[in-house]
């Protein structure tokens, strides 16, 4: 039913709204130099080319820290980096992987964040595969074994070919044998692991007291060429990834006993206990200046890549629409804050830290955007499980232009997050915060924490419209004459309970990550 009122709203608005979007000049100059202007490419060539991964305690995070600051401040826009912990103080360094037995072959693979370094001759040693076991005293007899190993302990992928190009190409017949055997495969790979005693965070560690010489996984994204890069579990041993094709290559030489053997250099530097931050820049209201329009994206990212789609387009909207807001609204109503938040990807832990530390700017906020999965055009605004947020997200896109709103499907009151990015944190607090939702553009598979999440995937067209929107979005909510209403609406059942659900509470952040 909302769906429908919204959109008999937007057909009664709609001539009226592009009338005034021509009569309003901060509207018209926000496309204008959108569109004309943009700063999108030269941003992202900066953020992503030159600073690069900006994983938590890096250097490069840092770095992105202070050129944020910095390139605020040649727009005019006060910022500042607000320090709300620490991390473990780590540098990735160069990576290599070389077969060299049976044969000479360098080997496509990095290794994982926080990665214990190699000395530069690194680690030679024969690979070895995790035994299939019926219980968990069969596999501690087999332990002992791995001493001056190198040990495998990713499931070997059945095909390299994602699904999309076997429902394209193979016979139906074909497919489904595919996946029954595959379905198979991994369920009898997971029991196999319960029958260990162990899951994929415990097992690096019992290998390594075991007298591993390193871990080799291989955690491929379901996609030609990506694999997802996470962090190291162990403590003085290497860990690294490999490439699906490489990875089966050696499983299938290991199975065949031929006792492949590889050289593995992983240079990395441990840099002590570093601070870390949330960049929080602001244009400051002139009549409700302890009223907040907040624009909001995580900062941070894996570094298998350079964090292009995650969250680099989301950092780029709100840079970009605080430019735009700077430069056609320079003195808005409420006080607009944009928040770069620090170690998202470990917990929400830089929009959590805020939250705690700024209550009455929480209590003063009048809606939150937060844009974060992907370099595709928002599709979906959900009302975030506030009763009336219909009526005022309903006015404020009513200003923004058609071609941008028709993409958008909008579901009201929707329910608050209980995770997944950093507007939960401002909805457990019971603030207005809304998640800009974007189109697909293959994220999960292909960029999400993978190593392909590069500039070269980021869609221009798409995030110019993201911060169109986003602008004047923020525009309409500093201007709007109410106060927006925080009433939360009676949750959905909880299929399990028969109960209602409960509104999510808030965390606290993890303020000193990665010390134990």
């Amino acid at each position: 039913m909302r769906k429908l009122q919204l959109l008999l709203l937007c057909l009664l608005i709609a001539p009226l709204s592009i009338l005034g979007q021509e009569e309003d000049p901060v509207i018209a100059g926000i496309i204008k130099e959108a569109n004309e202007n943009s700063q999108l490419e030269p941003l992202a060539h900066e953020l992503m080319d030159l600073i690069g991964p900006r994983l938590v305690g890096t250097p490069q995070m840092y770095a992105a820290h202070e050129w944020a600051v910095a390139k605020y401040g040649s727009w005019g826009i006060i910022a500042e980096n607000q320090q709300f912990g620490t991390w473990r103080g780590w540098e990735r360094g160069i990576t290599h992987i070389d077969m060299v037995h049976p044969r000479v072959q360098s080997l496509r693979g990095t290794q994982l964040a926080w990665n214990p370094s190699t000395s530069k001759e690194g680690v030679t040693a024969e690979l070895v595969v995790l035994p299939m076991v019926k219980d968990s005293l069969e596999f501690a007899k087999w332990l002992p074994s791995v001493k001056g190993k190198l040990v495998m302990i990713s499931m070997n992928q059945p095909t390299g070919r994602p699904d999309y190009n076997w429902e394209e190409f193979a016979t139906e017949k074909s497919f489904e044998k595919m996946k029954e055997a595959r379905d198979e495969q991994t369920r009898m790979w997971r029991e196999n692991f319960e029958n260990m005693g162990y899951n994929s965070r415990t097992l690096p560690k019992a290998l390594e007291d075991a007298g591993a010489v390193g871990i080799v996984t291989s955690n491929w994204s379901r996609g030609f060429g990506v694999n997802k890069i996470f962090g190291a579990r162990t403590k003085a041993i290497p860990t690294v990834d490999l490439e699906l094709e490489d990875y089966g290559m050696l499983y299938r030489m290991v199975a065949s006993g031929k006792k492949p053997q590889l050289n593995i250099v992983a240079l990395s530097k441990e840099l002590g206990e570093m601070p870390t931050f949330n960049t929080i820049g602001e244009i400051r209201g002139t009549e409700l200046p302890n009223e907040y329009v907040i624009l909001s994206a995580h900062f941070d990212s894996w570094d298998g890549g350079t964090g292009a789609t995650d969250n680099g387009t989301g950092t780029l909207v709100m840079m970009e629409a605080m430019r735009l807001l700077k430069k056609f609204y320079p003195n808005p109503k409420r006080t607009i804050l944009v928040g770069h938040w620090g170690s998202e990807e470990q917990g929400l832990n830089g929009s959590r830290a805020f939250v705690e530390d700024n209550p009455k700017v929480v209590e003063g906020t009048q809606a939150l955007f937060n844009q974060d999965n992907g370099t595709g055009r928002v599709v979906r605004i959900s009302g975030g499980g506030f009763l009336n947020s219909y009526d005022y997200l309903s006015r404020w896109l009513a200003a923004v232009p058609k071609e941008i709103t028709d993409e958008i499907e909008t579901t009201f009151p929707g329910s608050p997050a209980r995770g997944g990015s950093d507007y939960a944190s401002f909805q457990a607090m019971g603030a207005p915060a809304f998640s800009l939702s974007s189109l697909n553009w293959s994220y999960w598979n292909y960029t999400w924490h993978t190593n392909r999440d590069t500039y070269d995937k980021i869609v221009f067209d798409d995030v110019r419209n993201n911060a169109i929107l986003t602008a004047i979005l923020a525009y309409m909510a500093s201007e709007d004459p109410e106060r927006t209403s925080r009433e939360k609406a009676v949750l959905p059942l909880n299929p399990r309970t028969g109960e209602p659900r409960e509104w999510p509470t808030p965390r606290s952040p993890n303020r000193r990550g990665g010390m134990e």
